[in-house]
This record gives C-alpha cells, sequence and structure tokens, in this order.
C-alpha cells in the first residue's frame, strides 16, 4: 500500500477527493528490555514497516472508519461511544479521540487505514495506529499539538480506553524515529537522542524472527517481574537510601544487590546490567563499532534467559540458530517474552545462510513455523 493506492482506497469508499494521509511506522526494540518501568533506558528503532492512514473532517459528530486489512466498517459518534467488542481494532483510534476530546472539541472524521506492519510479532502495530491517529486529527483540524504530547496522548489512550498498561516507548519511537538512526530513550526524563545507526554502511541489516509462539503467560509474569523489582528496590534502599528505582543503582553496587534473596537478585541484576549495556551501545555505534554492539546483543538474551527468565525454549533456539550463522553480529529476544520474537544483526551477505538455517531447524525441532522479516532503521510518523 502506498499514497496513491490509500488515496483511491478513499475515493473509493466514501465519494471524496483530497484525504490528508499521515503514515506511522511500527518498531523493534534492539537493546534495553523490561528496563522501561524500571525507569530506565531503552534503544528502538522505527522500521520500514508501517500503518497509512487517509482522511478528512465530516459536518457532522460521527466518525467512519474503514480497515482495508479486514474489509471492515465501524461507526462511532464523539457524542457517545465506549469500547466495543466487535472489531477490536477501532477502540486504538476510538481510545485516542477520547483523549482528545478531554480538551478538544472534534469534528466527524472519514478515516480509511491499511497497514504491513506483523499482527502478533511484537512489531507494535497498536502503537503505530495510535501515533498515526493522533497524527491525523491534529492535522485534520489544524491543531498545535506538540510530537510529546501527541505521544502522551497516544500512550494514554492505550493505558486509560483500551486498557493495556504499556510503557511510552512504542509511542515515542513510532512518532520521533529517524531513517537510518535508533532512539536512545531516558524512559524517566523523556530525554532522548537519534543516534546514527550505521548498518547500511555496514552492509548489515536487522532481522527479526517471529516464533510463532503467542505470548501467554505474560500478563502474570510481567507483573509478578514489576513487582518483584519494586521488592529489590526497598530492600536495596536499607543500603542505598535515596534511590527509587533500579535505575538508580549502578554497576558498582551489584555487590549489593547480590544479598538480596535468589529471584530478586536476578531480577536487580538484569536491569542494573541492562542499563549499563544500552548505555555503552549508544557509545558504541557512536564510534561505528557494530562487532561490540553485536555482543551487547548476545549478552542481553543471556540476561534475559538466566537473570530476568522471561525467555523459552523457542526463543533460546532461535538465538542459538542466529549466533551460529557467519555473519550474525548478535542475536536476542525482544519484546516481554514467553514467545514473540528475536532480533538479529546480521550481515547481508549471510541473510540467505541466515533464514536457511532457521527456516530448516527451527520448524522440525518444534511445531512451530516462523516468519521472517527484515528491517532497516525509518522515518518516524509523518504527513505524506
Amino acid at each position: 500500500m502506498n499514497k496513491a493506492e490509500i488515496k483511491k482506497a478513499f475515493q473509493e469508499h466514501f465519494s471524496q477527493d483530497d484525504p490528508l494521509i499521515v503514515l506511522a511506522p511500527g518498531r523493534v526494540n534492539l537493546i534495553g528490555e523490561h528496563t522501561d518501568y524500571n525507569d530506565g533506558f531503552v534503544l528502538p528503532m522505527a522500521i520500514d514497516a508501517k500503518i497509512l492512514l487517509a482522511g478528512s473532517l465530516r459536518t457532522d459528530k460521527q466518525v467512519h472508519l474503514y480497515s482495508l486489512d479486514y474489509q471492515e466498517e465501524n461507526i462511532f459518534n464523539l457524542d457517545d461511544f465506549t469500547v466495543t467488542k466487535e472489531q477490536a481494532w477501532s477502540n486504538y483510534i476510538r481510545g485516542v479521540c477520547a483523549m482528545f476530546l478531554k480538551t478538544t472539541p472534534l469534528s466527524g472524521m472519514n478515516i480509511v487505514l491499511q497497514g504491513d506492519i506483523p499482527q502478533g510479532a511484537g512489531l507494535s502495530s497498536s502503537a503505530a495506529l495510535e501515533v498515526g491517529t493522533a497524527l491525523l486529527i491534529r492535522n485534520l483540524h489544524k491543531l498545535n499539538t506538540s510530537p510529546i504530547e501527541l505521544i502522551k496522548l497516544a500512550q494514554q489512550a492505550e493505558n486509560d480506553f483500551v486498557g493495556v498498561k504499556c510503557g511510552i516507548m512504542d509511542q515515542f519511537i513510532s512518532m520521533l524515529g529517524s531513517k537510518d538512526h535508533v532512539l536512545f530513550l531516558d524512559c524517566r526524563s523523556l530525554e532522548y537522542e537519534l543516534v546514527p545507526a550505521p548498518f547500511r554502511h555496514h552492509n548489515a541489516s536487522i532481522i527479526v524472527v517471529d516464533s510463532g509462539i503467542k505470548r501467554g503467560l505474560v500478563d502474570s509474569e510481567y507483573n509478578l517481574r514489576r513487582n518483584q523489582c519494586e521488592q529489590a528496590v526497598i530492600q536495596l534502599k536499607q543500603h542505598l537510601p535515596h534511590i527509587t528505582s533500579l535505575r538508580d543503582i549502578g554497576i558498582e553496587h551489584l555487590h549489593l544487590v547480590n544479598s538480596l534473596e535468589t529471584d530478586l537478585c536476578k531480577r536487580a541484576r538484569h536491569v542494573i546490567t541492562e542499563n549499563k549495556r544500552v548505555q555503552d551501545a549508544v557509545e558504541y555505534l557512536k564510534t561505528d563499532s557494530i562487532k561490540q554492539f553485536g555482543k551487547l546483543m548476545n549478552e542481553s538474551h543471556v540476561s534475559l534467559r538466566d537473570d530476568y527468565q522471561v525467555s523459552c525454549r523457542e526463543l533460546d533456539l532461535i538465538v542459538e540458530l542466529a549466533q551460529s550463522v557467519p555473519g550474525t553480529y548478535g542475536a536476542r529476544m525482544t519484546g516481554a517474552g514467553f514467545g514473540g520474537s528475536t532480533v538479529s544483526l546480521v550481515a547481508d551477505s549471510s541473510i540467505e545462510q541466515f533464514k536457511a538455517k532457521i527456516l530448516e531447524i527451527y520448524a522440525k525441532q518444534t511445531k512451530y513455523t516462523p516468519k521472517i522479516y527484515i528491517y532497516h532503521p525509518s522515518q518516524g510518523a509523518r504527513q505524506i
């Protein structure tokens, strides 16, 4: 789907000319996992898979949505609407409208949307839809809402309307990603830096492998991990009274962490070392050291597997297979864990060998068929 195609689809569906068209990308997190809710650091990248939305204003208060992917229409009235169980994809758009309406009157809209972000692979199709909707509404209504305000509004839509307690990373990178850059984000202050990613310069690409496993254990285990991190902070305050989260603890204090009971020690050790890996990764990218960057990806997976214990046999197998291919700089699980995807940095000359090995051996040793996607750092949300 491109601009001309979605414009044509909009004209056919609504019998109107010249819609306003916006694009919002998905994302993959290269390193910095389970650090976000500990006020830590993350290093996501916008990918060249995206959602397109074409829209125009109406003269009434109705919002008419049409999803080309689902071939479904959804209609609601801005004066009275709630979450819907039918056509649940519309809730992300409804939620963004609800957040805008807290402070800003809106007109009705006609919207056609389509995307190529794989769903269920942990590549944030939902955040892209929220960010794209927020940008479309802002531009259609000629508002002066800042990108950071749109990011917060999109996150609130998912937290407060859809009911998913996500962090802010996904919306942040979808809005502010940049071609051939990754985004270094401080999840406490929301300070960020676009860091050049020299992957293309080295003829290398980011490969995401979807394990095929839906992340069934995430909710309960995610809440347990959050609680364990909070308990670790409470106990470590006895030695470090100034701390408010694991973000405040440096590598130099790992000897104190080692005094915690086993599970709390492991969880805290992962977060502390992962924050350091993210900071080191930024420096390696700035100095064009992608071999060292890849090594950090490998170390991150070991920590997620052994200390945070959110990997699974299938993810470990994909990572092992990826790392065994000459030309793979690094590989790790990405996302919440217990299924989902892995992310690898691979020399372009090794991609065919990488794909062949994963497709053959993973499918043989598990009951799942992997899906493999090749991405490059891409531009964030924008009107096109």
